[in-house]
């Protein structure tokens, strides 16, 4: 988190996902603490918030470098998607059901993000429909197409 303008409001760098998936929630956690959204809005690939008691630069400048989270309650996913942490250290198997490895990492790249996964040798898939056939959190699988150089 880091300050942007001078009337308290914060700019937040997503992590695992758009900067839109954030302008849904009313409110964050900071310190495990509930935080009031007033307003939220994407600004170059990050979210530039009005948070609850935080009214000027001075208090903005506080809150610099902390980390903001959500309440999974709070979030409403869309069909076929997960929580990164639901996934991370799932088996990961080809469509033949070979097994690969195991979802070591997920890395954010410009274009894509990209499952890192370990095994015999480590593989990145980029996390695209292409490559990423399924994501089955309750099963603690993920099922991915290699081709050739993966």
């Amino acid at each position: 988190m880091n300050t942007h303008g001078v009337r308290g409001e914060v700019r937040i760098q997503p992590w695992a996902d758009e900067a839109a998936f954030l302008t849904r929630f009313r409110r964050f956690y900071l310190d495990g603490a509930p935080v009031k959204v007033r307003s939220c809005r994407v600004h170059k690939e990050m979210c530039v918030v009005s948070l609850e008691g935080v009214d000027d630069v001075n208090a903005a400048m506080a809150l610099k470098g902390k980390v903001i989270f959500i309440d999974r309650e709070d979030a409403r996913l869309p069909a076929g998607t997960v929580f990164l942490q639901d996934i991370i250290g799932a088996k990961v198997v080809d469509e033949s059901g070979a097994e690969l490895g195991i979802l070591e990492d997920v890395m954010s790249e410009p274009a894509a993000s990209v499952l890192v996964i370990r095994g015999q040798r480590e593989i990145l898939v980029p996390d695209v429909p292409a490559f990423v056939l399924k994501k089955d959190a309750d099963a603690g699988v993920v099922t991915v197409r290699l081709i050739d150089g993966m």
